[in-house]
């Protein structure tokens, strides 16, 4: 008894290389940058990792995904990976402190702003 099996491409892997056709790399930017964030986000939810996902569009348009935020996770990177014990102030929680050491660099600025201007 031989039996026929249909053979379908099913989940193949495909070659990695550029889509020519512009209206189908679009579509394939679209489908896929969902797929990213979408781990991105399940890596953070799983091992309570902070992540960062920026991406440019074929259309040269910014798209990102972090957790807590782009701007912590980036800032966190900058300097040097040492952002914990640096904003973990007198116990607060980090993201807290993470905008407590955003407003206090925000006000320093202003200071700074002020002292220029009573100087002219």
């Amino acid at each position: 008894m031989s039996s026929k099996r249909n053979l379908s491409k099913g989940r193949r892997k495909i070659e990695i290389k550029r889509i020519e056709k512009v209206d189908a790399r679009q579509v394939t930017f679209s489908k896929r940058k969902v797929g990213l964030f979408k781990n991105a986000s399940e890596l953070c939810t799983l091992c309570d990792a902070k992540t960062a996902v920026i991406v440019f569009s074929p259309a040269e348009k910014p798209y990102s995904f972090g957790h807590p935020s782009v701007d912590t996770v980036v800032d966190r990177y900058l300097s040097g990976g040492n952002y914990a014990s640096q904003n973990n102030i007198s116990g607060v929680h980090p993201y807290v402190g993470a905008r407590i050491h955003d407003l206090n660099r925000q006000y320093s600025e202003a200071l700074n702003e002020l002292d220029a201007e009573k100087k002219r």
